[in-house]
C-alpha cells in the first residue's frame, strides 16, 4: 500500500491495519513457542482426568465454539468489511485453538467431556497452594462460563440485521472475550505444563488486542 493510500485510509481502517499487524506477530510468536515446546512436553506430568488442564480444554473448547457461532452470524448479517473480517479472524483463530486443545485430551488418553460440572477445574489449587481461588472473583462450578452469551442475546443476534446486528456482536463478543481471558489466566495460574500455558498465554494476548479494537469499533456504532 501507498503512503498515499495509508494517508488516505480513514481512522478505523488505519486502526485495523495496526492491530492485524500485531496480531500476526503475536500469532508468529506464540507458534515459535509452542514449537520450541513441543520436545519438552513429554517430560512435563501428563494431565490428569480431573486435573485443571483437562478442564480448561473441555471447557475452552466450548466457549470457543459458541465465539465461532457469533461470528459467523454476524458475516451473514452485515455488510461491513472491517466487521466480517474481524468475524473471520476470532473464526478462524479459535477453531485451530479448538483444533489444539482436542488433540491435548486425545493424546493424553483423556475423553472429550467430563461427568464434571463446567469450570469444576477452577477448585484446583493455583500454583502459590492456595485453594479455590482464581483470581477473578467467585465462580460456581455449574454456572454458565464466563462471558457466554444466553439463548436469548443468540436469539437476538440470529434475528439481527445491519449495524443493529453489528453492535450487538460486539457487545456479546467483547464480554465473551473477557471471560475467555479470565478462563486462560485462571489456568496460567494452576498448570506449569507448556503446551498448555503457551496456548493460554497467547488467548491473552491475542484477544486483549481484540478487546481493544472492539471497543473501538463499538464505539463508532453508539
Amino acid at each position: 500500500m501507498s503512503d498515499a493510500a495509508t494517508a488516505a485510509a480513514p481512522p478505523l481502517s488505519r486502526t485495523r491495519l495496526i492491530v492485524t499487524g500485531a496480531l500476526l506477530v503475536l500469532v508468529a510468536l506464540v507458534v515459535g513457542a509452542l514449537v520450541g515446546r513441543v520436545t519438552a512436553a513429554p517430560t512435563a506430568p501428563q494431565p490428569g482426568e480431573s486435573s485443571a488442564e483437562a478442564g480448561f480444554a473441555r471447557d475452552m473448547q466450548v466457549h470457543h465454539g459458541q465465539a465461532v457461532e457469533m461470528a459467523l452470524l454476524v458475516r451473514d448479517r452485515s455488510d461491513d468489511p472491517e466487521i466480517r473480517l474481524l468475524a473471520l479472524d476470532i473464526a478462524t483463530a479459535q477453531t485451530q485453538q479448538q483444533g489444539q486443545m482436542f488433540a491435548w485430551l486425545a493424546t493424553w488418553g483423556l475423553p472429550q467431556t467430563s461427568s464434571e460440572p463446567e469450570m469444576e477445574w477452577l477448585s484446583r489449587p493455583v500454583l502459590d497452594g492456595s485453594a479455590g481461588h482464581d483470581g477473578h472473583g467467585d465462580h460456581t462450578p455449574g454456572e454458565p462460563m464466563p462471558g457466554v452469551a444466553s439463548f436469548e442475546q443468540m436469539q437476538a443476534l440470529q434475528n439481527a440485521t445491519g449495524v443493529e446486528a453489528e453492535r450487538l456482536f460486539l457487545e456479546l463478543m467483547i464480554a465473551h472475550h473477557q471471560g475467555g481471558v479470565d478462563m486462560a489466566e485462571a489456568v496460567i495460574a494452576r498448570s506449569t505444563h507448556p503446551l498448555v500455558t503457551g496456548l493460554a498465554e497467547g488467548m491473552v494476548q491475542l484477544q486483549s488486542k481484540e478487546l481493544d479494537y472492539m471497543a473501538e469499533l463499538l464505539a463508532a456504532r453508539s
